[in-house]
C-alpha cells in the first residue's frame, strides 16, 4: 500500500508540474503573437474636431465693435480721415 500511494503522489506532482509548465508556455506564446500583431498594425491616429467656425453673428459684432472703436478714436482726434477710411475698408473687406 505504502508503494500504490508513493506512485500516486509521484504521477500528482509530475502532472501539476506539467500543467504549470504548460500554462506559462502559453502565456509566453500568446504575449509573443499578441506582441507580433501589435507590430504588423500601428495603432490608429485620433484626430481632434476642428473649433467651430465663428458665426455671422459674432463676425458682424466684432466689425461693429472696432467701427465704435475707430469713431471714439476719431472724436479724440487721434486717427485722420484717411487713416479711418483705410481700417473701415480692412474691417468691411472691402
Amino acid at each position: 500500500m505504502p508503494g500504490l500511494l508513493r506512485g500516486v503522489a509521484r504521477t500528482a506532482v509530475v502532472a501539476g508540474t506539467a500543467t504549470a509548465v504548460s500554462g506559462r508556455v502559453q502565456r509566453r506564446q500568446n504575449a509573443r503573437w499578441a506582441q507580433q500583431e501589435q507590430a504588423q498594425y500601428p495603432p490608429e491616429q485620433t484626430y481632434a474636431e476642428p473649433p467651430p467656425a465663428p458665426s455671422a453673428t459674432d463676425d458682424r459684432d466684432r466689425q461693429l465693435a472696432q467701427l465704435k472703436e475707430l469713431g471714439e478714436l476719431k472724436a479724440q482726434r487721434v486717427i485722420t480721415e484717411e487713416e479711418i477710411a483705410a481700417q473701415k475698408a480692412q474691417i468691411l473687406g472691402g
